[in-house]
């Protein structure tokens, strides 16, 4: 069965600093039109430094969409043609205060493939270095240590609910169980 469907015409309703918004005409695989709602965005990336005592290293910020206080691995977004090793490290650096001696990637995430083109680059980094958090002047939070197996365990307990952070503390704990961490 054929699956595709094309954009027939791209219909921008919002642009703004960090998201377009579009609503598409497109065409059905069997070639009735429909219309599709779509969210731009640059995409990002999600880092879980990991410490030599097996240790996460967590941001709790306040999150606006959800009105509440969560704690997620360091994320950020992509500049247009960013790099996303290179966001990684900023944003490890910024929000963390450290550098790393190695970071390797944890595969590519999607938030929300019915509505969004975002995609978000996992990274761990170990060698843990810390050198001084440089904070963006409209960001605060705070930085707390969660072990490897609590934040699974929080995960399953439903208190750590952050998507890209559940995708990469998984990766990470599966890697660790087998040896490649």
């Amino acid at each position: 069965m054929k699956l595709e469907e094309k954009t027939v015409k791209k219909n921008y309703v919002y642009n703004g600093r960090i998201i377009n918004v579009r609503c598409d005409d497109a065409e059905l695989p069997t070639g009735k039109p429909c219309k599709r709602e779509v969210v731009e965005h640059n995409g990002g990336v999600c880092i879980a430094p990991i410490t030599d005592n097996n240790e996460l290293l967590f941001v709790r910020q306040f999150r606006y969409p959800y009105m509440q206080v969560i704690s997620e691995l360091p994320a950020g977004k992509l500049e247009k043609g960013e790099d996303p090793l290179e966001c990684g490290k900023r944003e490890l650096m910024e929000e963390t205060g450290c550098i790393a001696d190695e970071i390797f990637s944890l595969g590519k995430f999607y938030p929300s493939p019915g509505y969004c083109g975002e995609i978000i680059h996992l990274y761990a980094a170990k060698g843990l270095k810390f050198v001084g958090q440089k904070l963006d002047e409209d960001e605060f939070l705070n930085v707390e240590k969660i072990e490897l197996d609590k934040a699974v365990e929080m995960i399953m307990n439903d208190e750590l609910r952050d998507g890209k952070t559940q995708a990469a503390v998984m990766k990470l704990k599966i890697l660790a169980d087998g040896g490649k961490l």
